[in-house]
């Protein structure tokens, strides 16, 4: 094998293991929280986050705005929360995307090596 492929390959390793990993649960001190649980339960399974984010994202309905945009008017949101949590020393951190009050998803990063 050359030298040139051993080094591609050894950089699409390294690029597999820092992209984030999409989970289906998140297993904290107090439980394991699943997508689909209502925020309520992530706070007492897993306590607050260190880090909390929130933005407004737009309401879409048929692939457009809903209602449609007038001038003057605001178009509807939703909040949208993304909740971090440093899980300690050589564990990878969680983030927790919460919509409309329950667990949307959860990403695994893996700490740098």
């Amino acid at each position: 094998m050359g030298a040139q492929i051993r080094v591609g390959l050894f950089a699409a390793v390294l690029l597999l293991l820092s992209w984030p990993a999409q989970a289906d649960s998140l297993r904290c001190s107090g439980g394991t929280v699943e997508e689909g649980d209502p925020r309520a339960t992530l706070l007492q399974k897993c306590g607050p986050p260190q880090l909390q984010d929130s933005f407004c994202a737009p309401v879409f309905q048929n692939k457009s705005l809903v209602p449609a945009p007038l001038a003057g008017s605001a178009a509807p949101c939703e909040q949208i929360d993304d909740w971090i949590y440093d899980r300690g020393r050589g564990n990878p951190t969680a983030t927790v995307r919460i919509r409309s009050g329950a667990v949307q998803s959860i990403r695994i990063q893996r700490p740098p090596r």
